[in-house]
């Protein structure tokens, strides 16, 4: 074991300078006073500033935050409905296709879905007149198709390894169904709800080929922008607003995983 420590070590160092040290190179240019990406010709934060003049790319990055977060929330609550039904009710009528349903968005290619919804919306704005076009509401309804599977699975593996006798306790004592779910089992699950809401936000928010199909003109995504300017050409004010990005996601990571080891830590006293 101690011989093949070296060999590991280096297998782990080059999957994580693979991984990262693009990221950081992307950082340290969008503080580079050159246009040119690749030619380093000193420090300088002018592409930041002119990030914020650019109105087609901060309307973009906020209104594929709005999807994301709309998405999100809405995944976590459909996945966490479907992830309760998987778990609980062992046989009822419909279960096999509501595995099938879950189970299908994490293994379709997202061309197949982008064009199926896309067909689907152009049907139903023939025969009902929703949607009138296709727009926010249409990515926000494309997203949680897929984005609620994720969640879904994240919840069902917490869930199937959670302690019933809590809930048994309570209802033994007189607890109604509804209140046991939002003081016992909510709390307890409340780690899976919070990484679930994250992946979603992130899958969302990272969506290209999906939002490319069921947008509108009135509705680009970030995504679509920055695909759209680096074929002409990587910009400075590109490398600028990933460094953003980078830095708001480095945060949202750091808070979730304190959520979380507090939550984990709370637990643990409890069960001692």
């Amino acid at each position: 074991m101690k011989r093949r420590m070296p060999l590991l070590i280096s297998i782990l160092l080059f999957g994580y300078a693979f991984l990262y040290i693009p990221i950081a190179s992307l950082i340290v240019y969008s503080f580079n006073e050159s246009r040119l990406v690749t030619v380093w010709s000193g420090f300088s934060t002018k592409w930041y500033g002119e990030l914020l003049q650019n109105d087609q790319l901060l309307g973009a990055a906020w209104l594929s935050v709005q999807i994301a977060a709309l998405t999100a929330s809405l995944s976590v609550v459909l996945g966490t409905l479907a992830a309760l039904a998987l778990v609980r009710f062992r046989r009822f009528r419909g279960r096999g296709s509501l595995e099938v349903m879950v189970t299908a968005p994490l293994v379709m290619p997202e061309v197949i879905i982008g064009l199926s919804l896309l067909l689907l919306f152009v049907a139903m704005e023939t025969v009902i007149g929703w949607p009138a076009g296709r727009g926010m509401n249409t990515i926000v309804i494309a997203h949680t198709t897929f984005a609620m599977a994720y969640v879904a699975v994240v919840v069902q593996s917490r869930l199937a390894h959670m302690d019933l006798s809590l809930e048994e306790a309570a209802l033994d004592l007189g607890a109604r169904p509804l209140k046991v779910f939002f003081t016992i089992t909510l709390p307890i699950i409340a780690p899976a709800l919070v990484a679930g809401w994250l992946l979603a936000f992130t899958l969302s928010l990272d969506d290209l080929v999906v939002a490319s199909f069921v947008s509108g003109p009135g509705a680009t995504t970030l995504p679509m922008v920055v695909y759209s300017s680096v074929r002409l050409g990587v910009s400075p004010e590109i490398n600028a607003l990933a460094t953003i990005i980078v830095g708001l996601v480095s945060v949202a990571v750091l808070i979730a995983g304190f959520i979380l080891w507090r939550q984990e830590k709370r637990n643990s006293m409890d069960s001692n």
